[in-house]
């Protein structure tokens, strides 16, 4: 049986689950790296499904980013495929020829073409992934499909996480009943420029493919793009949606349509909310931390600030340690090397405002931000007093958890 794991201080429960018209699931163990629990996931999309897909910018990439990226430009999906232990990357040709082999065995089980069959892999890097394990699997993969496994699917993707991820929303578009479901995974090795993890969200909108794409990269920048765990950025990550085109609404042709209005707040919801529970279970985290950057010269400046302080471990260890440590936070905010003026930065944590104008404030009372620091919840915001720029990332913080589990990952 599978060693159990202690599940982060900061787990949130799967919330209520329900159908998506026009995708099955299923989860078995194909025995691919782990003992005693399910390691692939299998999602059947009904003919025409919409595919869109936001990849990550590592340069060393794993195979299966490869084939989705070349897939993508297919709009249609009647797969996903998805397994965990073994990130097939840097395993070459051979990897190229596992992905190959794996989606030409699944598009014929389904009689489509292979590049509507996605596929992904999360897990060690270096070792080559066998193809059989996974071509033997697929047939009792096919044969457990259900509408009704989410949950399992959510767990079989799962590699260092503590705990399943997902979300869910109702919405109407134009009057039609529309659902927006979505699964992560994601612990360590996460950080911005996409991807920072695997996450599949599922709607049964009719949106055509410029659609979904724009709404995906465009709230993937403050969800996914907006979270760090330990300023690494994973080989084999994505965030893909699909669209399976069963709601009968009325024709959609622009992401920006007023009768897209509650679809592009429930997308965006849910984005964020798998993101953040990504950074929850951040491996070893004990906290969740928000840095909001204000007043800086742009947005953009903002959102490098607010990452330098997030990726600081001195920031991170300080924060781990319950210790109002401000003066780290200046120091992140000096080596970003983005415009700062220390005469003008402002630093609070909890709401409360702790240096102005290049020195503590006056009567400093640091008993509200001492009990802040014990929290689980974590504020803080630095105002830069230069323009009109701002930005949110959120982290966690940085405890021996991490070490332990990394240092002992392949064992």
């Amino acid at each position: 049986m599978a060693t159990p794991i202690t599940v982060s201080p900061l787990a949130r429960p799967l919330p209520d689950l329900a159908t998506v018209p026009g995708v099955r699931l299923s989860a078995i163990a194909a025995g691919i790296r782990y003992a005693g629990r399910t390691d692939l996931m299998l999602a059947e999309f009904v003919p025409g499904t919409i595919a869109a897909g936001v990849y990550t910018k590592n340069q060393c990439p794993g195979a299966p980013i490869e084939w989705c990226r070349e897939a993508l430009k297919t709009p249609t999906a009647r797969a996903l495929l998805v397994n965990a232990g073994n990130a097939n990357v840097f395993t070459g040709r051979a990897g190229r020829q596992t992905v190959e082999d794996c989606a030409t065995a699944l598009a014929a089980q389904l009689s489509c073409p292979k590049d509507e069959i996605f596929l992904a892999s999360t897990g060690v890097i270096g070792e080559v992934l066998p193809p059989e394990r996974i071509i033997n699997a697929l047939p009792a993969a096919q044969a457990g499909l259900s509408d009704a496994h989410w949950a399992q699917a959510a767990r079989a993707i799962m590699t260092t996480d503590t705990f399943p991820k997902a979300a869910r929303r109702d919405i109407t578009i134009s009057g039609t009943p529309v659902r927006i479901q979505g699964i992560a995974k994601g612990s360590g090795m996460i950080a911005p420029d996409m991807a920072t993890m695997l996450a599949y969200v599922v709607t049964d909108a009719s949106l055509p493919q410029d659609v979904l794409q724009t709404l995906l990269t465009r709230f993937c920048q403050k969800s996914f793009n907006a979270i760090t765990v330990d300023s690494d950025t994973s080989t084999s990550d994505m965030l893909m949606a699909f669209a399976t085109q069963q709601a009968p609404h009325a024709a959609i042709t622009d992401a920006d349509a007023p009768a897209l209005e509650s679809f592009r707040t429930a997308l965006q919801e849910i984005l964020q909310e798998l993101a953040l529970l990504v950074v929850r279970d951040g491996e070893g985290a004990t906290k969740q931390i928000r840095i909001d950057v204000t007043s800086a010269v742009s947005d953009i400046s903002a959102h490098k600030i607010a990452l330098s302080v997030a990726n600081s471990p001195l920031v991170k260890t300080a924060i781990a340690g319950e210790d109002a440590n401000w003066g780290r936070v200046v120091m992140a905010v000096g080596k970003s090397g983005e415009p700062a003026d220390r005469d003008l930065l402002a630093i609070a944590m909890g709401g409360v405002w702790i240096a102005k104008e290049g020195s503590v404030v006056t009567d400093y009372d640091e008993t509200p931000v001492v009990a802040h620091m014990k929290g689980q919840d974590i504020d803080i915001t630095v105002d830069l007093g230069l323009g009109t720029g701002t930005a949110t990332v959120w982290t966690c913080d940085l405890t021996h958890g991490y070490i332990d589990i990394n240092g002992s990952y392949r064992s």
